[in-house]
């Protein structure tokens, strides 16, 4: 039977370096009647913190920017996808979105998934020339949905 974990556990959960997986509302003005952006993304966070992740990489417009920026406000999850199943969700307020980060705030995203030099090269490349459309974004979660399939 599945139980939802405590706070402290999906803080501990969403801690730990997954993908997440973010989805963010169409913009019927310019999309039409698109569905939501759902895509993947690295990110960061500390049990009690925001969640930082970033986007527009290699100079790269990117629609979640704009979606981001215009909705205030997104999904976010991460799951374990072998037994004992888990999965962490939020409700997310955008409380930041800045186009000049620092490389160590990009390299604390980074080196959760990256090998500590392929990660500072990474860090680097992005922060040493800002384009604009490199974003860090700063989040709030607000509301949660999780369960542990394991017990």
């Amino acid at each position: 039977m599945p139980r939802t974990l405590t706070a402290t556990e999906r803080e501990r959960f969403l801690a730990e370096p997954h993908i997440g997986v973010l989805s963010v509302a169409s913009d019927p003005d310019v999309d039409g009647d698109r569905a939501p952006l759902t895509v993947p993304v690295w990110y960061a966070y500390e049990p009690g913190g925001d969640i930082t992740f970033f986007t527009g990489t290699q100079g790269r417009n990117a629609r979640k920017t704009r979606l981001l920026e215009r909705a205030g406000r997104f999904s976010f999850c991460v799951q374990q996808p072998t037994y004992p199943y888990k999965y962490v969700t939020a409700e997310c307020a955008v409380v930041k979105a800045d186009r000049a980060p620092r490389q160590e705030q990009v390299q604390a995203i980074v080196g959760r998934y990256l090998p500590e030099d392929a990660a500072r090269g990474f860090a680097e490349s992005e922060t040493a020339r800002p384009s604009g459309t490199f974003v860090l974004f700063t989040a709030r979660p607000e509301r949660w949905l999780s369960f542990d399939f394991g017990e």
